[in-house]
């Protein structure tokens, strides 16, 4: 029935490329990120990031309940592994865009996936797509590391969180439970960061368009977009998942020129180029390995 029920939840997203998958994801991610800071001033970014893992989980265990079926040691383990360090992710996120502009701390945040893409590249071009995407990320950032030192601590470990969500997600998606896994962890997520969200929250179960928010918030970042993480996870290797990640910089400049009015540069324009030319490349390496694998007898 899991197995069943996975294939369910992904043949439709099967007819998407995982490039398509990811800027789907990340438009998804920063909608909600805009969102969010919005509502900073009347909760809180710890609370609202914690607000953000609590209505994620409760819509992935309600689309999920009748599929959970028995769960292993092992599964749980993973499974709370992975929601201990995507609520950190999230809850140093937040701490961090509170005192950091978005666009700048999403950069920042990347040295993460580019440590664990480092890790797994094996080729030279893959190591050539790498330095392409970095460099591209290094140029959209403005190179200005010049913000609230706090604010950067922040940001540097969520950039830690992320590389961890992307090691041990990986096993999360390799369970095939479809989006039970996802539901479970952010749920065990969630208990874990509730001292650092939940004290600030009275505020927030008294009104309902804040309740609103925070539903939309964990519905678009966390429920959309990490499910579209967890079914891109099962179809390509990790190193390219962490490499396909430069594309959320250049979705963050598109997200931010059409709800934020914020115009890209020309500086910005090469930055996206360079990351798009590494995504490109890497692309191109996996195609020929696949043919390779393909045409030996």
């Amino acid at each position: 029935m899991n197995s069943e029920q996975a294939t369910h939840d992904t043949v439709a997203l099967d007819n998407f490329s995982p490039e398509a998958l990811f800027v789907i994801g990340g438009i998804a991610q920063y909608s909600g990120a805009v969102i969010a800071v919005s509502m900073f001033d009347e909760l809180g970014a710890a609370t609202v990031a914690w607000a953000r893992v609590v209505f994620a989980a409760l819509v992935l265990l309600a689309i999920s309940w009748r599929h959970q079926g028995r769960w292993t040691r092992r599964e749980v383990g993973a499974a709370a592994i992975f929601g201990v360090a995507t609520a950190l992710m999230n809850l140093f996120f937040y701490l961090g865009i509170e005192r950091v502009a978005l666009g700048k701390s999403v950069v920042i945040e990347f040295i993460g996936p580019i440590v664990v893409a480092a890790a797994f590249t094996r080729t030279r071009r893959n190591t050539i797509a790498l330095l392409l995407a970095a460099a591209g990320v290094i140029v959209l950032s403005g190179v200005e590391i010049d913000t609230e030192p706090l604010g950067l601590v922040f940001i540097f470990a969520a950039s830690a969180m992320w590389a961890t969500y992307i090691v041990v997600g990986r096993r999360v998606a390799a369970l095939g439970r479809g989006v039970a896994g996802l539901g479970l962890g952010l749920a065990i997520g969630a208990i874990a960061i509730a001292p650092f969200g939940a004290p600030g929250s009275f505020a927030l179960w008294s009104n309902p368009s804040l309740i609103a928010g925070c539903f939309a918030v964990g519905l678009l970042s966390n429920a959309v977009g990490y499910s579209i993480d967890q079914h891109v996870m099962r179809r390509i290797p990790i190193r390219r998942f962490a490499l396909l990640l430069a594309l959320l910089p250049v979705t963050a400049m598109v997200v931010g020129l059409i709800a934020l009015d914020q115009r890209p540069s020309a500086l910005d324009l090469i930055g996206a180029a360079l990351v798009i030319a590494g995504v490109v490349a890497q692309e191109r390496d996996s195609i020929e390995s696949e043919s390779a694998v393909v045409a030996t007898p």
